[in-house]
């Protein structure tokens, strides 16, 4: 090969790089973005056109459909028997309490409420990660995991919020901090699955068994919702939070994350609040206060300083 091919493959390989980095950038950027407007979607739908609990069940059985579709379009794996306990596991957390306890924290909270806490995520993987893996912990992550908290016990301890959509805003910040936490163990427990099957075998098992696990909460109020009195725009909303929030999300952060590194799509998750709380004071779902603004500010100090990796010299 000429000096003169070889700069010509070095050229195209380059670009095809850029390209496809800056495709996985716009995918992590979609993907954070959806999720700072489902928390207000999801809330203008609770509870006059669906339950928390019928929204949960639509959620998990829309997602499972489509993740079984896509998955006769990729080459097909056998799921060894042994590792369908951890998959049963982690659909427990990921696609039962998390659901259960993101839709139930929203539908008694507030959208804003629910982009702050569930920003707590990162702090319990790693606090988790530190339990389970034996993760080293140094004093800088010992005082991010502090000051995040004193954002999560500013959100709670001065809340003066009065909403009208809000019935409980206390116990709603209860079951989102649960949330995170539920959140946070499944992310840990499925990583080895992530090393064994590719994201598509393994999200169609953990939505086809939450779609068992979460029968005794939202089957019987899926089965009583009335879809020809549910309007157009309603119906649009529903199928954002399935299609959108529950499934095309994990598309993209797949994709995102074979072509970017981990910790470049995990700095995507700063945005969600911003975008969250920016959309619900469009929509006038929310107001934005004072302790808002403190907790946000302490949130985010606090998983920066525990996401963020020292060098070696530090």
């Amino acid at each position: 090969m000429s000096p003169k091919q070889k700069y010509r493959l070095s050229l195209e390989n380059s670009i095809n790089f850029m390209d496809k980095r800056i495709l996985a950038l716009i995918a992590a950027l979609l993907a954070t973005s959806i999720f700072g407007f489902n928390h207000t979607i999801a809330k203008e739908l609770m509870p006059n056109v669906l339950s928390p609990n019928a929204l949960l069940y639509c959620r998990v059985l829309g997602a499972a459909v489509c993740f079984w579709i896509i998955s006769l379009f990729v080459k097909n794996e056998k799921v060894e028997i042994k590792d369908f306990k951890l998959i049963i596991i982690c659909s427990i957390f990921g696609m039962g309490l998390n659901m259960i306890t993101a839709l139930n924290g929203l539908y008694n909270s507030t959208p804003i409420n629910s982009a702050i806490i569930t920003t707590l995520a990162p702090i319990f993987i790693f606090l988790i990660s530190v339990i389970i893996v034996k993760e080293k912990i140094t004093k800088r992550k010992y005082v991010g995991v502090f000051i995040g908290f004193c954002g999560t016990l500013t959100l709670i301890l001065l809340n003066e919020k009065s909403v009208s959509s809000a019935l409980n805003i206390n116990l709603g910040n209860f079951y989102l901090f649960i949330n995170s936490i539920s959140y946070a163990l499944y992310f840990v427990l499925v990583k080895p699955l992530t090393k064994k099957y590719n994201m598509i075998t393994i999200m169609k098992w953990l939505f086809l068994f939450s779609i068992f696990i979460n029968m005794p909460f939202g089957l019987i109020e899926f089965t009583e919702i009335n879809w020809v009195e549910i309007s157009g725009v309603s119906l649009l909303k529903i199928s954002y939070v399935v299609i959108c929030t529950t499934f095309l999300v994990y598309l993209l952060n797949l994709y995102a994350l074979k072509n970017l590194k981990a910790s470049t799509v995990g700095m995507f998750i700063y945005l969600q609040p911003v975008i969250g709380i920016l959309f619900a004071i469009y929509r006038g779902a929310d107001e934005l206060t004072l302790a808002d603004i403190s907790s946000v500010l302490l949130v985010f100090t606090g998983v920066y300083l525990v996401s963020n990796k020292t060098s070696k010299a530090t």
